[in-house]
């Protein structure tokens, strides 16, 4: 395995593989993996040639009261995960490279940025927008790969491509979940366990919607009062909001008549977690 840490090396690694004709598949992170994203590097491995992970905690996304100084980092413990998987490049870039002191462009996805997570976190989707825009520049990835958990960071992402005519493939792996059902992220480190028992609200939230929707509701109004109304049993959980959208605009959908993403995040004590499901056809 190899631990890439400057751009122009990037960039000689990806001009050897491509004269060969290898196919990249790039895994982009913030670090302190998991299994879910592991379970993208193992899809990778099926769909690529060469494995490449960033690793880079990417500080425009973070707005100035988050979580930007604690965000969990362990380099040497990802890297151990990476090579017991056979990854074949991690890329692990500088801030300084990444963002010159005079940098001044930026990538918006104008519209959609401002929906869920980005109604709530305003300027969080233009630097993710922004960073993946240049790690897509540097690495040249044939396919890159994403987890469903961040569905609107997925959405965003597919249409500045499009819009771009950037030529890279979005594969996009299912959410992966402990065994009681809390979806992985990085964030769960922050949760005690009094915390880690309260966080299964943002489940059960979706499930309870979910099930009347199964019963043939098809509001988004009395859908979104269920699953409301389910994560106020939890009082040491604070919403942040619960809404229904397309899963490919983000535009809110009032009647459900195709496929809907149902999306939730909340605040357990300090530590902000996110959570979805898609209903309707092709589930």
């Amino acid at each position: 395995m190899k631990i890439i840490k400057t751009i122009d090396e990037m960039r000689e690694l990806r001009k050897s593989t491509r004269k060969s004709g290898k196919r990249l598949g790039l895994v982009p992170t913030m670090g302190a993996l998991h299994k879910g994203h592991l379970s993208l590097v193992h899809a990778a491995r099926d769909k690529t040639d060469v494995v490449a992970v960033s690793i880079f905690v990417n500080p425009t996304q973070f707005g100035p009261n988050e979580d930007f100084a604690k965000y969990p980092r362990n380099l040497e413990n990802d890297c151990a995960l990476l090579e017991l998987d056979h990854v074949d490049v991690v890329f692990v870039p500088s801030v300084e490279d990444m963002y010159p002191p005079d940098a001044v462009t930026w990538v918006t996805v104008e519209g959609m940025s401002d929906r869920l997570c980005g109604k709530s976190r305003p300027g969080h989707f233009r630097g993710v927008t922004t960073i993946v825009s240049k790690l897509f520049h540097i690495t040249e990835p044939d396919v890159a790969f994403f987890g469903q958990k961040d569905a609107a960071q997925v959405a965003i992402i597919r249409r500045m491509v499009r819009d771009l005519n950037m030529p890279v493939e979005i594969e996009v792996g299912p959410i992966v979940r402990e065994s009681d059902g809390l979806a992985l992220s990085s964030r769960n480190a922050y949760l005690n366990s009094e915390e880690r028992r309260a966080a299964l609200v943002l489940q059960r939230s979706l499930q309870q919607a979910e099930k009347l929707f199964d019963k043939g509701e098809r509001e988004s109004g009395k859908l979104i009062a269920a699953g409301k109304e389910e994560f106020a049993k939890e009082r040491s959980a604070r919403l942040d909001y619960f809404e229904i959208a397309d899963p490919d605009s983000l535009e809110p959908i009032t009647t459900i008549s195709n496929r809907a993403l149902m999306a939730v995040a909340g605040f357990i004590g300090n530590t902000r977690l996110i959570d979805n499901v898609i209903v309707g056809p092709r589930r």
